[in-house]
């Protein structure tokens, strides 16, 4: 069995990306802009920020922070969001989720231009995801793609099962591990016998949000098991997989923390030199 260390490889890929933005620094004389809103005070979203913020710096990519309060309007909001995507500063916007209740998400998340869509959210994004083009992924699977590429995992013609079919994991990785030639099954809170579709799988994703949920009964002897979850419990983070038993059957296994986590602010940084390569063009 190998543990996955997401946060080398985090490591591995963000000196890639700061040759990758300094290359366009020097091609073009500024550099890759990413702007984030951050609207109200939620202390876990004040952290994520800050953690994108110190990515940026880390990546020599200039970022853009703007601060709103939690009584803003849903016009106020609409209003910064359409004057960053008009900014030709900025190659990518990142709206920091949740927002406060009195505002619509959706409205404000569609200020934002697919070609500065860093989140890989917009319909048009997932449109091309379904259609296999180029366009920008969702930070969370686009990161278990490429510790799957750099552990060496094959996908062609393996079986693969998801557990959890949201917007921003689940239904995104189904659709990059089917154009990665994988044979996929998502499943939800409404499949039948999902202990036997789990221990079906070669790969499994688990990104419910339940702890320990993904028991060794569950999975096959020599699977690959990638562990999305991030759940808080006596003060501690735990993924959705019972570690310490599943980990005595798979072939690789990711930890919580220290799997994808990191990965998926890599891959933000990822997606925003890529909307800025894509610009120039």
């Amino acid at each position: 069995m190998t543990i996955i260390d997401g946060k080398q490889t985090a490591a591995e890929v963000r000196a890639q990306l700061r040759v990758r933005a300094a290359a366009f620094e020097e091609k073009y004389g500024r550099k890759v802009g990413l702007a984030v809103v951050l609207i109200g005070e939620d202390p876990a979203s004040q952290v994520y920020v800050r953690n994108k913020i110190k990515g940026c710096e880390d990546a020599g990519i200039r970022s853009f922070a703007h601060y709103l309060p939690a009584d803003v309007t849903q016009a106020q909001a609409e209003e910064l969001v359409r004057a960053l995507a008009s900014d030709e500063a900025v190659h990518g916007i990142l709206v920091q989720l949740p927002l406060p209740k009195h505002l619509d998400a959706e409205r404000i998340l569609a200020c934002i231009p697919a070609a500065k869509d860093v989140d890989g959210f917009s319909a048009e994004n997932i449109g091309r995801l379904a259609l296999n083009e180029e366009g920008t992924v969702a930070c969370t699977p686009l990161g278990v793609m490429e510790l799957l590429r750099r552990y060496h995992v094959e996908t062609r013609g393996k079986r693969a099962v998801i557990i959890g079919r949201s917007n921003i994991v689940g239904r995104p990785m189904a659709l990059l591990l089917l154009n990665a030639d994988a044979t996929v099954t998502v499943c939800h809170s409404r499949t039948v016998n999902l202990a036997e579709e789990c221990a079906r799988a070669d790969i499994l994703v688990a990104a419910i949000g339940k702890p320990n949920f993904i028991t060794a009964d569950m999975v096959k002897e020599g699977a690959v098991v990638i562990d999305v979850g991030i759940n808080r419990v006596d003060g501690k983070l735990i993924g959705d997989v019972d570690f310490a038993a599943v980990s005595q059957k798979a072939s690789l296994i990711t930890p919580v923390p220290g799997g994808v986590g990191p990965m998926t602010i890599a891959m933000l940084l990822q997606n925003a030199i890529s909307c800025a390569e894509r610009a120039m063009r």
